[in-house]
């Protein structure tokens, strides 16, 4: 088990990338829909610059579908 979260850290991965078009007050909305996923277990955004921090597990959530609920809501990924 994870100590910050107690999810199971076993499969998890931690992706790192920046985000395109976060404004004033949707990061806590992307938030939420991200923790909204299935094997999401954290997400840390930083609105102003577009850092973004996701531990999830991929066999739960694929790669595709965080990218895919990002660009539903207008923002766009840099990797």
């Amino acid at each position: 088990m994870c100590k910050a979260c107690g999810c199971p850290s076993g499969a998890n991965v931690q992706i790192k990338f920046f985000i395109n078009g976060y404004g004033n007050s949707n990061g806590k909305d992307i938030e939420k829909s991200l923790l909204g996923l299935p094997g999401v277990y954290h997400v840390h955004i930083h609105a102003h610059d577009g850092q973004t921090t996701i531990d999830y597990n991929p066999s739960r959530t694929a790669l595709t579908e965080i990218t895919n609920l990002l660009a539903a809501h207008g923002l766009s990924v840099v990797i």
